[in-house]
């Protein structure tokens, strides 16, 4: 059997669910390139429910599972994730293998930057749009700019998710993403992405030092938000509880959110 397990958004973000399944079972994996956990030691972990954690890398479980899955046709595995276990694609591709090897899978859900986010701001969850990633720079590419500009066509708000190499110990800021939004601005001219447009920044989702600040991009653009991960929102139409939320929880002024 193999148990999906979310380690949610923290270093304490584990249910007493996870806690338990893992606990029990016979072989326990970790991946922690998907995305990045404040606060988060293995070690700690592996205290807390008493099991040594192998951690793989992502050319091991997204080309090479076999370790995984053999243990599993015979042994209990738990397979620890950050956030919500099914939110990134390459576990979807990792349950289907196991599914159809004849292995039994099961999911023990965390929470995910996909909705705490909205939470986290105020705005209103069924209001997001579609999603996306801003890479690197040295992988450009026009992709959350054209997500931005189509959610902005239908007045929805836009989640751009930011980059993270764990492998390189690199993680794209609010800031640097900022930019890239501005430069893909410059050339494709549509409007959606100006200094002028108001953004919100979520750093730290979750955690104690957690930070959501939202403005116009001109001014959020020389804020420090303290150590990724970060995530920037592009909202649309505001309802006006969702302009005093980012007002009174993101500390946007006034004057900004009601001309949104």
């Amino acid at each position: 059997m193999l148990i999906f397990i979310g380690l949610g958004l923290q270093e304490k973000g584990i249910s007493l669910a996870g806690v338990e399944e893992a606990r029990s079972a016979d072989f326990v994996y970790a991946e922690l390139y998907t995305s990045l956990v404040p606060g988060l030691r293995v070690r700690n972990l592996e205290q807390l429910i008493g099991k040594t954690i192998k951690v793989l890398d992502r050319e091991t479980v997204e080309q090479a599972p076999d370790e995984i899955l053999e243990a599993a046709k015979n042994h209990k595995v738990a397979f620890l994730c950050p956030g919500d276990p099914m939110v990134a694609t390459t576990h979807i591709d990792l349950r289907l293998r196991a599914e159809k090897a004849g292995i039994r899978t099961r999911v023990i859900h965390g929470a995910s930057v996909m909705s705490a986010v909205a939470g986290a701001t105020g705005l209103q969850s069924y209001k997001f749009g579609r999603s996306a990633t801003i890479p690197f720079p040295d992988i450009p590419s026009e992709t959350p700019y054209h997500a931005l500009l189509e959610n902005a066509e239908r007045d929805l708000h836009t989640l751009l998710l930011l980059d993270i190499r764990a492998e390189e110990n690199r993680a794209l800021t609010a800031n640097e993403a900022m930019d890239i939004m501005l430069g893909l601005e410059s050339k494709l001219r549509r409007g959606v992405f100006t200094p002028e447009t108001l953004a919100v920044v979520v750093a730290r989702v979750d955690s104690p030092d957690s930070v959501v600040r939202a403005d116009r991009v001109r001014e959020l653009r020389w804020e420090g938000f303290g150590q990724p991960p970060h995530v920037l929102v592009v909202p649309g139409k505001l309802h006006f509880l969702e302009a005093e939320a980012l007002h009174v929880l993101a500390g946007a002024p006034k004057e900004v959110v009601e001309s949104a």
